[in-house]
């Protein structure tokens, strides 16, 4: 999967950096859902949730591997 490979890629802080982009355009999202507007991609809400666990496991499986060294 692209998504992946580009995220682990990057480093502690960036992947860090990545969720807070990617957290703030979730937000966006729900907000226009909630309004009741006209989304242009509704599965974008879903899409991001994704990429946001993907980030934060990535981190999770680098620590990890931090600590068994």
């Amino acid at each position: 999967m692209k998504a992946v490979k580009e995220l682990r890629e990057l480093t502690d802080q960036e992947l860090r950096e990545r969720i807070d982009e990617y957290k703030a355009e979730l937000r966006k999202v729900r907000t226009e859902i909630g309004a009741g507007g006209a989304v242009q991609n509704p599965a974008r809400a879903r899409l991001l949730r994704k990429n946001i666990a993907r980030a934060y496991t990535i981190l999770r499986e680098r620590g990890l591997r931090k600590n068994v060294k």
